[in-house]
């Protein structure tokens, strides 16, 4: 009797939850379904072995997490390039009908959320991870369960991803924000960062008290879905039960992608949750495929950004940050004001010339505005609004930080702090060193980093090498695990490619994909070290600028004297990258490789790593034009793709003697 009622329950609330979250059509009173839930609850705690997974109890959440773990992307979650104005919407139209002529368009609303991948297998929701980088995410299952537009069984029993957005109503965020104030609690700036906060709890309960909703917008592998159009796809996972936006469209041309922008640009304002753009993807799913991708988005989607918002509000003050080249920074302290669905109470303003050239002052009423839609900037001042109690600006001499005379070199706008031992210059360059481009030291954020430097733990990188469990555990926040985790964390970044150290030390001018070109070149420190102007004259990537800032950088006794202290602490001096100068010399250039399953020697961002740098294309889906399939373990609807075409299937062992590895 007891398994009948809690199958009915189940059942039962299941669908209500569908009309209530997903179709906005609610057939029973809020009481009844909490009488329904409550009934369950107690029934499901009676006879804990007839709870299922799928039991909509789970959406109340009580998993208590130690930390994500990693997920890698079986197909990249890449980002899209942006379009501002009417002249880059028709210049990407031109360039997709170049290769596709005759494809139409679907518009959708850009939701201003946290991007997440859904996976199903056996129509059970089995794990669901957020974007990352693009190719490794934190798995969130946890808390995406608590999710009542997400369904957690659906009739469907091959394996499925489906991507979207995790969003925060405007209301939610409202009534969010007030209990925080009620508590003396920090406000969500906007609804992105209260829906990214909320999914990065630990603690599922506090998700599942959120009140996030998810809107779907991606079949990665929609062939299999039997979907010929993106739209196609769309309408088949509505069936399946997930929740689309309905506001899109699709569009024969672009001058009705133009006057669906009109239209949103001015609507948007109206809906319940915020949109910061439009979304412009090809419809045909083999156009899709026949366009391609770059390395960072697809060349078959686009994202309109709607025009940066400019409101006025009151500069209070002019303070300066010091970065971690010494450079000095004004930025006003303003008003707290709402810039295009964020708090701003922060603006920079660039440098000395910006400010004297728009004689922006210290009371003044300021039009501030986001530049590309992040960056908080003051656009100008309101010259009609003085009352004669302005302040004009005056630029400082002397670092706010170690009071050092600052330095404005000739030809430049910038002030720079020169002290090497400036405290701001040192905690900068400490956490640009550990960052994930740089070293990748996962646990040391910028206020740990600031904790270890203002308790003498820390005054240089080679320092991080040195620290000990007994100095850590004593402070605040530290317990076993953390500390443990983070020494973990510190010896495991010793066998970091070079490019990774190279980025990390700071060099003028080396960003990460120069350190990567210097890396693979010389091949060690030493013989970067050694390296004259004219060994740089023939790298194309390296100008004159960079080649005088490493020579410049190397001449540094300090810098000498740091790399030899980093030698001795046992880090990796040397790239273990694949050389891409002999692509030419292998069986993977010019070739489509898609790689599915899990590895053992390497992980499948390594793979396509060293398979590109051999010439080869590695693409996220199977198609005809795919030349290689590297199956690995437990793989899946691919590798089934794969042998249905007559595609060469390669183990993970035949990969690696093709490498030559």
């Amino acid at each position: 009797m007891s398994r009948e009622r809690v199958e009915e329950l189940t059942k039962l609330l299941n669908q209500y939850n569908k009309e209530y979250y997903v179709l906005d059509k609610p057939s029973v009173s809020d009481k009844e379904y909490d009488r329904l839930m409550q009934e369950l609850i107690e029934l499901e705690s009676q006879f804990p072995e007839l709870k299922s997974v799928t039991s909509p109890t789970v959406r109340i959440g009580g998993a208590v997490l130690e930390g994500f773990n990693k997920v890698e992307h079986e197909k990249p979650m890449l980002s899209l390039a942006n379009a501002f104005n009417e002249s880059d919407l028709r210049d990407f139209d031109s360039r997709v009908r170049k290769v596709s002529p005759q494809v139409t368009y679907v518009c959708e609303l850009k939701i201003d959320g946290l991007a997440v991948t859904l996976h199903y297998r056996d129509g059970h929701f089995v794990q669901g991870a957020t974007r990352g980088d693009g190719v490794v995410g934190e798995d969130i299952s946890e808390n995406l369960k608590t999710i009542q537009t997400i369904p957690l069984q659906i009739p469907y029993t091959n394996p499925l991803e489906v991507r979207g957005e995790v969003y925060m109503s405007k209301a939610t965020l409202e009534k969010l924000n007030k209990q925080r104030a009620e508590k003396g609690e920090e406000l969500f700036a906007n609804p992105r960062n209260a829906a990214a906060g909320s999914l990065r709890q630990l603690d599922s309960k506090i998700a599942a008290k959120r009140e996030l909703a998810m809107f779907c917008y991606s079949v990665p592998s929609a062939f299999e879905l039997n979907c010929s159009t993106h739209e196609q796809s769309l309408q088949k996972i509505e069936e399946l039960g997930f929740n689309v936006n309905s506001n899109r469209e699709v569009c024969q041309s672009i001058d009705e992608v133009l006057a669906y922008i009109e239209k949103w640009s001015t609507a948007r304002f109206d809906l319940p949750y915020e949109i910061d753009g439009i979304v412009i993807k090809v419809n045909q799913l083999e156009e899709q495929e026949k366009l391609g991708s770059t390395v960072k988005s697809p060349r078959w989607a686009i994202a309109y950004k709607f025009p940066a918002e400019e409101v006025e509000t009151i500069l209070k003050d002019i303070i300066f940050t010091v970065g971690r080249t010494g450079m000095v920074t004004p930025n006003a302290v303003l008003e707290p004001v709402r810039v295009a669905g964020t708090r701003v109470s922060r603006a920079t303003l660039h440098n000395e010339d910006y400010v004297k050239e728009r004689d922006i002052r210290i009371f003044d009423r300021v039009v501030i505005r986001k530049a590309g839609e992040i960056i908080p900037e003051v656009v100008k001042p309101v010259v009609d609004s003085r009352n004669g109690e302005e302040v004009p600006f005056q630029m400082i001499e002397e670092c706010p930080r170690c009071g050092s005379h600052l330095v404005r070199e000739v030809g430049e706008a910038d002030h720079y702090c020169l002290n090497i031992d400036c405290p701001a210059r040192i905690v900068e360059s400490l956490c640009h060193f550990v960052s994930r481009d740089a070293m990748n030291i996962e646990g040391l954020g910028v206020k740990v980093v600031e904790q270890l430097y203002v308790n003498q733990l820390i005054s240089n990188v080679a320092d991080i090498y040195k620290l000990k469990k007994e100095q850590l555990l004593p402070l605040e926040r530290m317990g076993e695990k953390k500390v443990s985790n983070l020494l973990t964390a510190i010896e495991s970044s010793k066998q970091n490619s070079l490019e990774k150290l190279l980025f990390g030390l700071g060099i003028r001018h080396v960003g990460s994909k120069t350190a990567k070109v210097l890396a693979a070149h010389f091949e060690t420190i030493e013989a970067l070290m050694n390296a004259t102007f004219e060994d740089f004259k023939v790298i194309s990537e390296i100008g004159d600028v960079i080649a005088n800032s490493i020579l410049h950088y190397f001449s540094q006794e300090a810098n000498l004297h740091l790399i030899q202290e980093l030698k001795e602490l046992q880090l990796n001096m040397t790239y273990t990258g694949i050389k891409s100068s002999s692509t030419e010399m292998n069986e993977f250039f010019g070739k489509t490789v898609v790689l599915t399953g899990t590895l053992t020697t390497l992980s499948r961002k390594e793979a396509g790593e060293q398979l590109e740098a051999l010439g080869a294309k590695v693409s996220g889906s199977v198609s005809a034009k795919t030349d290689y399939l590297v199956a690995g373990e437990k793989s899946g609807s691919k590798l089934k793709k794969a042998q249905e075409l007559g595609i060469t299937i390669l183990d993970e062992e035949t990969m690696l003697k093709m490498m030559g590895r």
